[in-house]
């Protein structure tokens, strides 16, 4: 009886293994999770020969009367013995040779099976020990060179990878961790991509490589840009409590969620007691890639394309008309940013933006209660306010005629971005819009949102086979937005630090994105000031004229209202300190410009 039932035992656990190794190679290897399918199957065969080993030694030692504990351990043994090439086939030939037919071809099948399984299992283990320890080598061998450190080896990893090394060139070192290789096409792509820019390659996870025992006087600069959010986030906190006080080091966390702008924030308090109270010398930014995208077009685009491709109205006044194609994350923010991005005297904006889902406007309205208000919104003649009007079009789907209607029922476009979550259905869009509104006259910019670099590039320029170019501007590829240039050397992000300085300490610029955020703002509507030609901004403040201080104060208190209210925030109340809560998101001076205290409308100055 105890044959047959070890043998279940024993295909039941080996057959298990088989299927939970198969799920694991198949998904994302998790931090923090302690199996892989090298170790499951390990597990699984050593179970499995263990098995099939104690009814052997029940049936050897049944007149030595050995314990359950004695033929378990020596079971143990000799499925060790299997692992280590030493095992004797032999003596199981000769112990079980007077089973029943049937029963003695199963137990010979499996130890066969286990006999080669075992060694193969005990090679890739070892070869997986030496892989570490040859990166770890290699990681000593660079003690003295800039490192770059990321969390996961992916298309976006590895894009930024190449733009650093290409522009550090022989300066740094690469490194990848959680590095499995397999037989995956897409793996195996990524991996020899990797070889070839000579970067090291750590199957353990960026929190468990110890990384301290770089050169302090050598940059460490951590990147947790894995495709899961929590665990970016997690890692992100992890390396924080770890680096905190390390000089030279930066993390760039890679998420767009709100919990980790709270929880990043929060990593930073410090104790009276911790490191003798001292400040943190880790430098932090929260990469969101979706705000990234939309600021850097406005700032480095902006002017060509929404205040230059303005019309001309009978009033002096150049009206914008901008239309948003798709109010997921993309073009959510591109509505809100608009709001902000078109206050400019001598100009007005229309913002029309749709989406398929019903719901759309109701979520925007909720997102940005104030800056929707009918008191606001649509409201031109506000002396010191802001003036726009946005319009979200719900439940309209872009491959119908009612959607083809909407748009010629417009203002003629002067601006249109296309964002509908993937690169055919942008491009499929933008082509459409174009057809339609040069139907009407009109040949606004469009935008389409193409991350795949290949076919972004490709389609640039890209004409009918009339030759006529259809003259669609295809941003956010992947080449682009993961560069160095963007991540780690923005242009945008270095005046935003400017203007930040010269009221705030450089720590928390990069510690509260309230402060990162509102800064690139201001210093992207500062260029397009300087480039519309504002009266008196090219001069330093004290240097204005009179009038040139007042119409740019009253500008730039209008843009950061339009800004406050794109962020969620409404008006306090009262203009007194007590009407301002963050957490609440209420702001006292979320008023017109002539109601704010005279000491308040003087800091608009720039």
């Amino acid at each position: 009886m105890v044959w047959i039932v070890c043998l279940i035992l024993s295909v039941v656990c080996f057959t298990g293994a088989v299927v939970a190794a198969g799920s694991l190679s198949k998904t994302k290897y998790k931090s923090g999770r302690l199996l892989d399918s090298t170790k499951v199957m390990l597990l699984g065969v050593v179970g499995s020969s263990i098995l099939l080993f104690i009814p052997i030694y029940t049936q050897v030692f049944q007149a030595y009367e050995k314990t359950p504990i004695e033929i378990f351990l020596i079971s143990v043994h000799n499925t060790i013995r299997l692992f280590v090439v030493d095992g004797d086939f032999e003596f199981i030939i000769a112990n079980i040779k007077d089973l029943p037919d049937v029963l003695l071809r199963c137990y010979m099948a499996l130890f066969a099976v286990f006999f080669v399984a075992a060694p193969l299992l005990t090679f890739g283990f070892v070869l997986s020990f030496f892989k570490n320890l040859s990166a770890y080598k290699n990681f000593m061998l660079k003690f003295q060179t800039d490192a770059y450190i990321f969390s996961e080896l992916n298309e976006k990893s590895l894009e930024l990878a190449r733009s650093i090394k290409e522009n550090r060139k022989k300066k740094c070192v690469i490194i990848f961790t959680d590095v499995f290789e397999n037989n995956d096409e897409g793996i195996f792509e990524l991996v020899e991509s990797a070889k070839e820019l000579g970067a090291i390659r750590f199957k353990k996870d960026i929190v468990t490589v110890n990384f301290r025992l770089h050169s302090k006087a050598s940059k460490l600069s951590f990147f947790t840009i894995g495709a899961d959010e929590s665990e970016n986030i997690s890692q992100s906190l992890k390396l924080i409590e770890q680096y905190k006080y390390r000089e030279n080091t930066d993390l760039y966390i890679f998420s767009t969620r709100v919990e980790s702008e709270i929880l990043l924030e929060n990593s930073f308090k410090i104790s009276p007691d911790e490191e003798g109270g001292k400040e943190a010398q880790i430098k932090v930014r929260r990469v969101n890639e979706v705000q990234s995208l939309i600021l850097r077009t406005l700032y480095e685009d902006g002017y060509r394309s929404i205040f230059e491709s303005a019309l001309a109205e009978r009033d002096g006044i150049r009206q914008i008309n901008a239309v948003v194609i798709g109010m997921g994350q993309h073009g959510t923010e591109m509505t809100k940013a608009l709001a902000w991005f078109c206050q400019m005297d001598g100009y007005r904006a229309q913002i029309d933006s749709f989406d398929i889902d019903p719901s759309a406007e109701d979520r925007f309205v909720s997102l940005c209660p104030e800056l929707m208000s009918p008191q606001l919104n649509g409201q031109f003649d506000i002396i010191g306010e802001t003036k726009y009007k946005i319009t979200v079009h719900p439940g309209v789907d872009v491959d119908t005629k009612s959607f083809d209607d909407c748009i010629a029922d417009l203002p003629a476009t002067t601006y249109v971005f296309v964002a509908l979550g993937s690169d055919e259905k942008n491009i499929q869009t933008a082509v459409k819009l174009r057809s339609i509104l040069l139907r009407r006259g009109s040949e606004p910019v469009i935008q389409a949102v193409v991350c795949n670099s290949e076919k972004n590039q490709a389609l640039n320029g890209v004409t009918n086979f009339k030759n006529q170019e259809y003259k669609i501007d295809f941003i956010g590829d992947m080449k682009t937005s993961y560069s160095e240039a963007v991540i780690l050397h923005s242009d945008v992000e270095e005046e935003a630090l400017k203007r930040h300085l010269k009221w705030g300490k450089e720590s928390e610029f990069w510690q509260y994105d309230y402060n990162y955020k509102s800064s690139v703002a201001s210093a992207i509507h500062r260029k397009m000031k300087l480039l519309c030609k504002i009266p008196g901004i090219e001069k330093e403040p004290g240097e204005r004229e009179e009038s040139e201080k007042v119409a740019i104060r009253i500008l730039e208190h209008a843009r950061w209202n339009a800004y406050m209210r794109s962020e969620g925030y409404v008006y306090g109340g009262t203009i007194e300190p007590e009407g301002r809560n963050d957490i609440a998101k209420m702001h006292n001076f979320l008023v017109p410009f002539y109601k704010l205290p005279e000491k308040e409308q003087i800091k608009d100055d720039d």
